[in-house]
């Protein structure tokens, strides 16, 4: 839940410069978490139009039990553990 954050670390592909990625996450509500943006290093053939977050947060769970989201085609970034 959004009691459990930490922090939250974004990052966006160079190709992105149209808004903030925190910006959008203080839109949502998350409003009492340190967050932090960042570009990606651009890198040729990398794929285009991608954020992604480092959530920090609280949990009980083991680290075998945490689930790393990769959504639509970011999927191919890291198929040995994208969901």
């Amino acid at each position: 839940t959004a009691d459990d954050l930490i922090s939250i670390w974004f990052t966006a592909t160079p190709d992105l410069h149209s808004d903030f990625p925190a910006a959008a996450a203080r839109r949502i509500g998350i409003a009492d978490v340190p967050l932090l943006c960042a570009q990606e290093l651009d890198v040729a053939g990398a794929m285009p139009r991608v954020v992604r977050l480092l959530a920090h947060v609280e949990t009980d769970l083991p680290k075998n039990r945490v689930a790393h989201v990769y959504l639509g085609a970011a999927a191919a970034l890291r198929k040995d553990i994208a969901q």
